[in-house]
């Protein structure tokens, strides 16, 4: 959130699954309203309004797409996506902080693409923080599964061979040097070219390990306040380390621990510079009693504001 007065919270359900290999994260918004997220924000005075779940697109609208390589349910995916950048769009022209509750990781195509035509008419530059064990910054060329939701930074930063997934929708991109994927460990080797070849900065669990998250956290964000920018913060649930959050289906051993994971959120509320959010891969049907959609809803709140103990905001240089 901005460091100005309160931008009213909406909330968003993208029950999309199609970017997956399993069925089950199309209950994760579900889930989250479960875990009370909306109530959780709302006791740290947010105003907060649930608009709901999005409507895809008629399947038989939208015309098959040729993408050159392996991609999954391609149309399917972009009858989600196109109008989620189209409400993304709205919602947050409409002077509101968006919080898009997933669904598979592929809704960022959509959302990414709509809050940053918004800020673009603002003039000003947006972020992506990308919190995941994957840097989902494969093509249909380079993908081994050819899973969308491991496409979607790549779609995000303007990958020329994924543009037909949004056709004509009106959207802006952002710049892979805005980028960051923080708590990569599981990278496919054509990926990793392609991170390196646009630029985007990676934050691994080794460099997390030898720097810490504070140190690491605030080199990203000190970048983001110098050029007077603005965050979009998407927050997979496969960041955390399975034993914390098991409800996913991509799991990776190592993840962030729960401590790590609240200071990041901490960090970005002190910085003040998140305008949207998106939440994913939340699967309930592979959780443990709600274990992960309530670590999921504890970390939004830390987000947003609730701390063990009232302290100075950090300064950030």
């Amino acid at each position: 959130m901005l460091n100005e007065p309160k931008r009213p919270i909406a909330l968003l359900g993208v029950p999309l699954e199609a970017g997956t290999g399993r069925r089950g994260a199309a209950m994760g918004p579900a889930a989250l309203r479960v875990a009370d997220l909306e109530g959780r924000l709302s006791a740290l005075g947010w105003q907060v309004e649930d608009l709901g779940d999005l409507a895809p697109l008629d399947k038989t609208t939208v015309a098959p797409l040729r993408l050159d390589g392996a991609a999954h349910l391609p149309e399917t995916v972009a009858a989600w996506v196109r109008p989620l950048c189209d409400r993304a769009y709205e919602i947050s022209a409409g002077g509101k902080l968006p919080i898009f509750l997933g669904g598979d990781h592929s809704l960022s195509m959509g959302s990414v693409s709509g809050v940053a035509r918004h800020w673009q008419d603002e003039g000003r530059s947006l972020f992506v923080l990308w919190l995941d064990a994957h840097a989902d910054f494969n093509t249909p060329e380079t993908s081994p599964s050819g899973n969308m939701h491991g496409m979607s930074l790549a779609l995000a930063a303007g990958e020329p061979s994924l543009a037909p997934v949004m056709g004509d929708t009106p959207r802006a991109t952002v710049a892979p040097e805005r980028m960051c994927v923080f708590g990569a460990r599981s990278i496919d080797p054509g990926e990793r070219r392609l991170l390196r070849e646009r630029g985007v900065t990676v934050c691994d669990m080794r460099q997390i390990d030898e720097n810490g998250v504070s140190i690491l956290m605030r080199e990203f964000l000190n970048k983001v306040k110098s050029e007077n920018g603005v965050l979009h913060v998407s927050l997979d649930v496969d960041f955390l380390d399975p034993d914390i959050a098991p409800g996913v289906g991509t799991t990776v051993p190592g993840g962030a621990t729960y401590r790590e994971a609240h200071l990041v959120m901490e960090l970005l509320e002190d910085a003040g510079v998140t305008v949207s959010l998106d939440v994913v891969e939340l699967n309930p049907f592979l959780d443990e009693r709600g274990r992960s959609a309530i670590a999921l809803a504890e970390l939004v709140a830390s987000l947003f504001g609730q701390d063990v103990m009232d302290r100075p905001t950090q300064a950030f240089a």
